[in-house]
């Protein structure tokens, strides 16, 4: 047997097969098969034989081959904007803990905010026949949601709330976390209000609750300054010296990160500014580094995690037959800190 193997690695170029396996462990490629899927209806001797022949050779089985093209691949696919953000990383986390520990694989790709690039790897991914699929928000092309729609399979889209999901939705409605970051700041009387945002689909709806919640109130003022996602300490600093050079009066910002708003303080730290008395500064995403900068980071938190494993646990119980709600809600909150 050790010769055949040899022999088999050292003049194919190709990957081991089941076929070469049932004949170096000289049984029937159904037996192999057994051995793989059904271990228990294999004699143990058998089964062993089988079993020291894939150690030595490395053979990885084929779940989209042959016969076993109607074998589920214990494969979820998931494509997020970024996984250099905590913000991300923690829902991640919480995806891959809850798949793992049910038998499953995690395949992320990652998007970086492009709808372009969401639809090529919704194609690359598709055509390796996972198991589900979870996407970061709502906002899709037509030829996404198309190819979605066409693969039947289990779907969430998170991070986000919809009447009318491609299938499951776990997230918040953002356009509510603007207006509460409104209705807070309105509380302390500000003489302006201002928006410090990236232009993903996301913030905008942050942005525009809390434009509409002032409508009526007070003018929402944006700094002249394109910001990309995911937006930088650098972005918020800049945005924070454009809004503090326009006008005088006291100032209540809405920022759409922790990062952004960090560098807004920064900014606002550095030209003398108090606050919250002279100038409020919430964030968004409550990261680790929010407690402690000075004074404290006031910012919106979502269980960030939580959105990951209740992802994860739809997916699992529609792969297990149970019926499972389109909106899944996740819960935010402000944590009140010293910047408003």
């Amino acid at each position: 047997m050790a010769d055949q193997i040899k022999n088999r690695q050292t003049t194919s170029s190709g990957p081991v097969t089941l076929a070469d396996i049932a004949r170096m462990a000289d049984v029937s490629p159904v037996t192999v098969s057994r051995a793989i899927n059904t271990p228990s209806l294999v004699k143990p001797k058998t089964l062993e034989a089988i079993e020291r022949v894939i150690a030595r050779t490395g053979y990885v089985p084929n779940l989209l081959a042959g016969g076993l093209a109607s074998r589920r691949t214990k494969l979820i696919a998931a494509i997020v904007p970024a996984v250099s953000s905590t913000i991300f990383a923690e829902t991640i986390e919480g995806l891959n803990t809850e798949l793992v520990a049910a038998g499953y694989q995690l395949l992320l790709g990652l998007s970086g905010y492009d709808a372009r690039r969401e639809l090529e790897l919704t194609r690359a991914i598709l055509a390796r026949r996972p198991d589900g699929i979870i996407l970061t928000g709502i906002t899709h092309l037509k030829e996404t949601r198309a190819m979605l729609t066409g693969a039947r399979l289990p779907i969430v889209e998170i991070w986000d709330t919809t009447p009318s999901p491609l299938d499951t939705a776990v997230g918040f409605s953002h356009a509510a976390v603007g207006a509460l970051v409104a209705d807070h700041l309105l509380r302390k009387g500000y003489d302006r209000y201002a928006q410090i945002g990236a232009n993903d689909p996301r913030a905008v709806q942050r942005r525009d609750g809390f434009v509409h919640r002032l409508a009526g109130i007070a003018e929402v003022e944006l700094p002249d300054l394109e910001m990309n996602s995911p937006s930088t300490f650098r972005d918020g600093r800049q945005a924070m010296a454009q809004l503090l050079d326009r006008g005088h009066g006291t100032l209540g910002v809405i920022c759409s990160s922790d990062v952004v708003a960090h560098g807004a303080l920064t900014e606002a730290y550095a030209r003398g500014c108090t606050m919250p008395d002279d100038l409020a500064i919430v964030g968004f995403g409550d990261f680790d580094f929010a407690p402690h900068t000075h004074p404290p980071l006031t910012t919106v938190r979502i269980d960030r995690r939580d959105i990951g494993t209740k992802a994860a646990q739809s997916i699992l119980r529609k792969l297990a037959g149970e019926t499972v709600e389109t909106m899944i809600n996740v819960d935010f909150h402000i944590v009140v800190r010293g910047t408003a």
